[in-house]
């Protein structure tokens, strides 16, 4: 895995500054998540190592559909077939996604809780963590059965536990002291 990403990390800032260049972050964002995708399939996968597929096969093959073969993307992904790093496009996709994020100014959160939160409690914690953070926050959420109650909050380098057993045994380490 990291040998993957050492590999995808210079293709996912050129993939970066071309897209910021052409203000397209947002189209070439979806564009390499649909690459990804594709990437990742293991149908698409077994092809990769395939002495009788052509790279420009392949790079037709995660291409999305219309996209003209002249267009800064097509000749990106070609560039990825030349050198044998069409396998690592979901690594690429998932550092670009990161590098335009933190370009926007957004923090991606990971709201883990026992029970779905409604539109009302994810709007008050975007605003609080909003503030908190000083940047427009996307909000990330999964279901975990195994927790009693409450959430946990990961924004990345910050976590907030604000788990029934987070509160527990820091009550406990309070008493214990």
């Amino acid at each position: 895995m990291s040998n993957a990403l050492t590999l995808a990390r210079p293709y996912a800032r050129a993939a970066f500054e071309l897209a910021r260049s052409h203000n397209a972050l947002g189209d070439w964002a979806g564009k390499l998540a649909f690459a990804a995708q594709v990437a990742a399939d293991p149908r698409v996968a077994a092809l990769f190592g395939d002495p009788r597929v052509a790279q420009n096969d392949l790079a037709a093959l995660v291409t999305p559909e219309g996209e003209g073969a002249d267009t800064p993307f097509a000749c990106f992904v070609r560039v990825l077939a030349e050198n044998g790093r069409l396998p690592v496009l979901p690594e690429i996709g998932a550092l670009f996604e990161e590098l335009k994020h933190e370009a926007e100014r957004v923090l991606k959160v990971n709201v883990r809780s026992a029970t779905p939160i409604d539109d009302a409690e994810k709007a008050k914690l975007k605003d609080a963590l909003k503030r908190r953070f000083g940047r427009d926050i996307e909000i990330e959420q999964s279901i975990d059965a195994g927790m009693l109650g409450g959430a946990v909050i990961d924004a990345g380098d910050v976590v907030i536990d604000g788990s029934v057993r987070g509160r527990l045994a820091r009550l406990e380490q309070a008493l214990a002291h």
